[in-house]
């Protein structure tokens, strides 16, 4: 009689816990039974998406020595690094992240014995043309030249419920209504499903995939980016496009710059350079067969939108995402030029206070004070680690304007211009773009 054995039960450090990844495999190990502490750079974020686990907070930049490890791995059987960045800004240097920090981190998991798994992407290696996947295949070959017992999974295009970054960028793609806008429609694409990624992290947790495997986790069909497109289209139960407008590459790489220079100011942009450079070279690897090692297969990509059926969520999610960036350029025009327009026409606005009694020299500083303070929520607008707060900013300050032109010159509420009643929608603008910058 036959007798089967019950895995250990394991503390399991997740590296980018509240990321795409992390949070999906974070979720299929608790329900293995295993303790989970996750590991990100932001509390608040984590504990939104994950609030029932434990999580340390720190920077990789700043874990680029083996010892510094060490507090962390303190009592950890297990890590999944699920950490990465797809292209280099102000706060992600990814020879760092993905290659110095996990060399160190591997160091730290042999010395401590722990067991690694690194969660890289399909077509990692060190001669491949974007640093995305040169650093994660430098990443790779570090742990690999350790000695500690790990696996290395490279997925392809990881699609889930909840999406991030190119999952965002196909969700806004299908979003827009009547026509297609593609660039590279025939990039060769091979998917996974972030449940099959989780359940294959779970099943070398479970001893069923030896030690030291590097694979690739995709589906077997290739699809173009175009048919992707189309089946997110189809899944989220949009209206097919009447037509396809292929975007030439001159104006694809325009717009590539220009996302590149917001990501500067903190945006991360599904469109930047790095994003569009491996579309067009294609999301594709080597399908690995997990069946022998008893792991379930990789499912196509129509078994994984057939596995999660689009919600009115997903739908509205895939719209907002769209409309974001047209509510938050919106919004900086609109503060911006509320401003400037002050400055220019300084004496009549100051006119509108004087005529009630205002004295001159008051009512002239009034409105450059208050130019100033509209120019300045433009700015926090345009900077993404002060774009919610200024969402918060701009009703205050509508509101304020609102309640003094009130008490000082309520007649300006029968203008026939109505510049009072167009102040009402600018708030309701602010309310919904505080809502849409909620990423996570």
């Amino acid at each position: 009689m036959s007798t089967s054995i019950t895995p250990p039960k394991l503390t399991v450090l997740i590296i980018g816990a509240y990321g795409l990844i992390g949070c999906g495999v974070a979720q299929r190990l608790l329900q293995d039974g295993h303790t989970i502490i996750g590991l990100g750079r932001d509390t608040a974020t984590g504990k939104r998406v994950l609030p029932d686990i434990d999580w340390r907070i720190s920077d990789l930049r700043s874990l680029t020595d083996a010892d510094a490890w060490q507090p962390f791995l303190d009592g950890i059987d297990a890590v999944v690094n699920c950490s990465g960045a797809l292209q280099d800004g102000p706060e992600d240097d990814l020879e760092t992240l993905q290659h110095l920090a996990v060399s160190a981190l591997a160091q730290g998991c042999t010395s401590a014995d722990v067991h690694l798994v690194q969660i890289s992407a399909a077509g990692a290696d060190v001669d491949a043309s974007t640093p995305f996947l040169a650093s994660k295949a430098r990443g790779d070959a570090a742990i690999q030249s350790t000695g500690v017992k790990h696996h290395i999974f490279r997925p392809g295009l990881v699609l889930a419920r909840h999406s991030y970054g190119g999952t965002t960028m196909l969700r806004m793609l299908a979003a827009i209504p009547l026509i297609q806008p593609i660039a590279t429609p025939d990039a060769k694409i091979q998917t996974v499903a972030l449940d099959d990624v989780a359940a294959t992290v779970s099943a070398a947790f479970a001893g069923k995939i030896p030690n030291g495997f590097v694979g690739d986790l995709v589906e077997d069909e290739t699809h173009s980016l175009r048919d992707v497109v189309t089946t997110t289209r189809h899944w989220l139960g949009f209206a097919p496009a009447k037509h396809e407008i292929t975007m030439p590459n001159p104006l694809m790489r325009a717009t590539s710059k220009i996302a590149d220079g917001l990501g500067r100011l903190m945006w991360r942009s599904p469109l930047r350079t790095t994003a569009v450079k491996v579309l067009e070279d294609g999301v594709t690897g080597t399908p690995s067969d997990l069946s022998q090692f008893g792991a379930p297969p990789v499912k196509s990509l129509t078994q994984t939108f057939a596995g999660m059926p689009a919600r009115a969520e997903d739908r509205l999610f895939a719209r907002m995402a769209l409309l974001t960036p047209i509510l938050l350029a919106t919004l900086v025009v609109f503060w911006f030029l509320s401003g400037v327009i002050g400055f220019i026409k300084v004496q009549d606005a100051a006119r509108v206070l004087t005529d009630v009694g205002w004295p001159r020299a008051l009512a002239i500083s009034s409105v450059l004070f208050w130019g100033v303070v509209d120019i300045a929520i433009a700015a926090a607008f345009l900077y993404r680690p002060s774009a919610k707060m200024a969402c918060w900013a701009a009703i205050a300050v509508s509101l304020f304007y609102l309640a003094a032109s009130t008490l000082f010159v309520p007649h300006l509420w029968l203008d026939p211009l109505g510049p009072m009643i167009k102040v009402l929608p600018s708030i309701a603008l602010a309310l919904v773009a505080r809502i849409a910058l909620e990423t996570r």
